[in-house]
């Protein structure tokens, strides 16, 4: 059997990327979370545990062998160098599994969500991709609804870490507005009807 079509879909923070791959999953599209399965690898996978207590040290890892994000998390979080350093292991990492998973699909297409999609270059390995889109000020006021616990300042921050909506909108060969200007159901229930045609 040949395999799926490989779709990427990425939205920056409060975008409303979640809540549109549960539409697609209730199209029964199989989709391939790449942060929960980097968690999951990072945690499991042996070669890349050894790559990660080699490249940040052995507290990188709690003594009963769980990952220790705490410690992964400050001492990456605000170094730019190091964020780089950990993403040319764990990316690699994810974009074999996602390859070994895709394969076992039954399906025309799956998607593969992922929040920096075009950040890290992940975007080039796929056939197509989805950006969901949303003004500024409506992520930040979905953000402080979903996460009471997060300050202003580290909403910004985030944010900085992401690129721009309008350049990613322009890298994606399918944006998906969710602006609440716009119906979302119909937008992807569109998508799916193409890419079931192969019309992309």
């Amino acid at each position: 059997m040949s395999r799926p079509v490989l779709v990427g879909i990425s939205g920056g923070i409060g975008a409303g990327k979640t809540l549109v791959c549960r539409i697609f999953s209730l199209l029964e599209v199989p989709i391939y979370n790449a942060d929960e399965n980097a968690r999951w690898l990072m945690a499991h996978e042996p070669t890349l545990k050894s790559e990660i207590r080699a490249a940040f040290g052995s507290e990188s890892y709690l003594s009963d062998g769980s990952l220790n994000r705490k410690y992964l998390a400050d001492k990456v979080f605000s170094d730019p160098v190091l964020t780089k350093r950990i993403n040319a292991l764990v990316h690699p990492a994810v974009q074999s599994h996602f390859k070994d998973w895709a394969q076992r699909q039954e399906s025309t297409y799956v998607l593969k969500e992922a929040a920096l999609l075009f950040e890290t270059g992940s975007y080039q390995e796929l056939d197509l991709t989805i950006h969901v889109t949303a003004p500024r000020a409506l992520r930040t006021q979905r953000i402080r609804k979903r996460d009471p616990h997060r300050s202003d300042s580290q909403i910004d921050q985030i944010m900085k870490k992401q690129w721009k909506d309008n350049k990613k909108n322009n890298m994606a060969d399918v944006v998906l507005y969710n602006d609440e200007q716009r119906l979302v159901i119909p937008q992807v229930i569109e998508i799916h009807r193409l890419l079931l045609a192969g019309k992309f």
